[in-house]
């Protein structure tokens, strides 16, 4: 029976915040929301002629009549439309994107699917703007994405929550990664500058699936993916998902990447008021470890040798990772808000010794190669518990949609590097240039190589053993509140704030105790239905030790007393739903700043620091995901990053001016699909991305790239799918990852897969 609101119009006797809950994201919401609450809306505001405003109702009634529930896949997520997201699937997020003033991008699973993507990096590609970085120490090669020129490792969540330890993550278990670009402080906590990746896992759900993927390939490639899910009673459902790689990389000889991974999820409780979902996920890799190419000092670019040439030692190098997670998730939906707790514990391990191809010292012009080894062995323990409070409710004749938590983790982390005996014959140690003396090969006891023809097969028999660890611990304690208000019809205030204590010591005496407050605000204004502007400010804090948990060294005697690094975003941006609301479009122009950035203030290793280092990048964002008919599917955008060191400190002050590493001017990606008939499907990628630096100074760089992909799809039964990927179609030789000094690593070269997927 309908009764009258706050505002005078009558709606459903259902509770407000019960019906959204139903609702929110699902396409019946947006086709209600549109068709019920806009006509209203547009007679309120309209001022122009009756002539005009009937014409603009009627393409607006037609356009909410057309709105057709999508089509419910095996393994597709509430507020997802094939290519398009509609909603972000985290309490902290209180309105639908459109509504959201922030630049967000949803990878959906049928994107990483049709793409071929099996990590994070490779999933990572098709957003613009992102890098993934690498280094010497804790993270040579796991997940380091640079978001708009800033490293935002520590903003990497799983299901909302922060997921450390130096990892390298799969989308096997996925169903979404969200890609939130600006600081998000008040999103993720401490660090983060550039922005947060939250990765989105698979849950349980109330019917029976089983679905697997079978694939084979050039490069040894052979890869096997499940995911079952069964309904045990009308309340309780059981998924698991399996995956087991074997493979090498294309063009990286010696090179492999072998994987293997489950996750079970068990939920009580579906469709009832209380929901209680436990889950295990269990990830290792065992691999050969890639630094790439050395530099050539000339030209502080990559040498110019065959792409295949390895530097490492297959009888030396390797790189074992492990990562395995246990979470409970207890949910109760009462009449007027929900309530959430999780909790969750990860152990991960990062276990390797890779060849650096050194080119320091005069080695790299006389064609020889310093295989200096670096090494580390770490492990991770972090223990999270998080409560979250959502409602939705009118107050003071506004529409409020409030979330608000509280965060407790503790992160416990154990690191030791190897000592690893680069002796030649005899006893005698090679200097980081020694190889002009002794040259390559037995007379090196081959440590040092030839620059063009490096055998990774050399029998090296030096010997190994482990340093003592270093232990680092950081407890954490965090309380936030965010809330989206519809001020009116038209107008949306969205506000987050955030405060964080931080607590990091390590065994060698260093200890950092920062408290620190982030915050973000932003305004919505609706043109239409369909299309928004909004101009919104947020920020970020890193204090000294903000990585330690991912095995990073970020604190030192130098900087251990200072104030954290803040990150200042200033943004106005628009979003659109086009074409029937199946294609969603976002712009947004920004100002990222980095204030109290902690720089040295006398000159050598260890110097003291300060905190008066400044950095800044303006750009402009583009976006489209979505189809633009039935038949054809886009995702992909533009990017423009203008990088500058505004005060590099008084030791470095040459540097002013500078771009910042990481951080390309140009990059560009695209990927589509078009249906040619029901059962056959074609798509492919492209992908651009122009010079990126390695370093602050400058004088190191890796060259600009292309890079494009194929796919072609054709369905056999209804059951059975046949996919071909093409990887890298043209062969290029580019470089991904650009380090400060010494090398850049190779990107894989071309690889045919051919995948076959069952679904019942």
């Amino acid at each position: 029976m309908p009764v009258t609101n706050s505002r005078g119009r009558e709606e459903s006797a259902l509770p407000t915040s019960l019906y959204h809950r139903l609702l929110a994201g699902t396409a019946l919401g947006v086709a209600v929301s549109t068709a019920v609450f806009w006509p209203v809306a547009a007679q309120e505001m309209d001022t122009k002629p009756d002539s005009e405003a009937t014409a603009e109702a009627a393409d607006g009634a037609s356009e909410a009549d057309s709105v057709e529930l999508p089509t419910i896949s095996v393994q597709g997520r509430p507020g997802t439309e094939g290519y398009k997201a509609n909603v972000v699937p985290s309490v902290k997020y209180t309105a639908p994107l459109i509504d959201t003033p922030k630049s967000v991008t949803v990878i959906p699973e049928e994107v990483l699917r049709d793409s071929g993507a099996t990590s994070l990096t490779e999933a990572l590609r098709t957003v613009p703007g992102i890098t993934m970085a690498m280094g010497e120490g804790g993270q040579p090669f796991s997940d380091r994405p640079f978001i708009r020129g800033y490293e935002s490792t520590s903003g990497l969540l799983v299901d909302g929550v922060r997921d450390t330890g130096s990892q390298q993550r799969g989308v096997f278990n996925l169903e979404q990664v969200v890609v939130a670009k600006g600081p998000a402080g008040a999103y993720a906590g401490r660090g983060a500058p550039g922005g947060s990746v939250n990765l989105v896992t698979k849950s349980a759900r109330d019917y029976n699936f089983v679905a697997g993927s079978a694939t084979v390939g050039t490069a040894d490639h052979k890869r096997f993916t499940g995911d079952v899910n069964q309904v045990i009673t009308d309340s309780v459902a059981l998924r698991l998902n399996v995956m087991v790689q074997d493979a090498d990389v294309p063009g990286r000889d010696a090179v492999f990447d072998d994987r293997f991974g489950f996750a079970p999820t068990i939920s009580f409780g579906i469709g009832e008021p209380t929901t209680v979902t436990a889950s295990y996920y269990h990830y290792d890799t065992d691999g050969l470890a890639d630094y790439g190419h050395p530099y050539d000092p000339s030209t502080g670019r990559p040498v110019d040798v065959d792409r295949d040439n390895f530097y490492g030692l297959v009888n030396r190098d390797f790189e074992d990772t492990r990562v395995d997670s246990g979470t409970i998730e207890v949910e109760h939906d009462f009449s007027m808000f929900t309530l959430r707790n999780i909790t969750r514990f990860t152990r991960s391990e990062n276990d390797y010794i890779a060849t650096n191809p050194d080119d320091s010292q005069g080695n790299v012009p006389n064609g020889l190669v310093f295989r200096n080894p670096k090494s580390r062995r770490s492990q991770n323990e972090t223990l999270i518990n998080q409560t979250d409070v959502s409602a939705n409710f009118d107050a003071f004749e506004m529409r409020h949609s409030l979330a608000a938590g509280l965060e407790f983790g503790r992160e416990r982390t154990t690191q030791a590097s190897y000592a690893v005996d680069t002796s030649a014959p005899g006893g005698v140690a090679i200097p980081r240039g020694g190889c002009n003396l002794f040259g390559a090969g037995a007379a090196s006891g081959f440590n040092c190589t030839d620059l063009f023809n490096p055998d990774p097969n050399d029998p090296w028999t030096g010997s190994i053993s482990l340093r003592t660890p270093t232990r680092t611990r950081v407890d954490t304690a965090a309380a936030y509140v965010f809330d989206s208000i519809d001020v009116t019809d038209r107008w949306i205030l969205n506000l987050g704030l955030r405060f964080d204590d931080f607590s990091t010591e390590t065994s060698t005496g260093l200890s950092n105790d920062s408290s620190f407050l982030t915050y973000q605000a932003g305004v919505v204004y609706k043109i239409t239905p369909t299309g928004s502007v909004y101009v919104s400010y947020g920020t970020s804090a890193s204090p000294s030790g903000v990585t330690a948990g991912d095995g990073g060294e970020n604190i030192a005697t130098s900087n251990q007393d200072l104030e954290p690094e803040e990150a200042i975003n200033y943004e106005v941006g628009t979003k659109w739903e086009l074409f029937q609301r199946r294609l969603s479009v976002n712009a947004a122009v920004f100002r990222t700043e980095i204030q109290n950035g902690h720089v040295s203030a006398a000159p050598g290793r260890g110097a003291p620091q300060v905190a008066v280092g400044e950095q800044r990048v303006d750009g402009f964002e583009f976006s489209v995901a979505g189809s633009v008919t039935p038949q054809w599917q886009v995702f992909g955008g533009y990017s423009f990053l203008k990088s500058e060191i505004v005060d590099a400190g008084p030791v470095n002050f040459a540097q002013n001016g500078n771009e910042l590493p990481n951080t390309p001017k140009h990059s560009f990606s695209l990927w589509t699909t078009y249906e040619v008939i029901p059962d056959f499907t074609v798509g492919g990628g492209a992908y651009y991305m122009s010079k990126v630096y390695g370093n602050t100074a400058n004088t190191v760089a890796v060259p600009n790239y292309w890079r494009f992909d194929a796919m072609a799809s054709y369905e056999v039964t209804e059951s059975v799918n046949l996919r071909l990927n093409v990887q890298n179609l043209t062969d290029e030789v580019y470089y991904d990852r650009a380090y400060v000094t010494h090398m850049a690593t190779v990107a894989p070269g071309r690889q045919v897969l051919l995948t076959c997927n069952v679904n019942f």
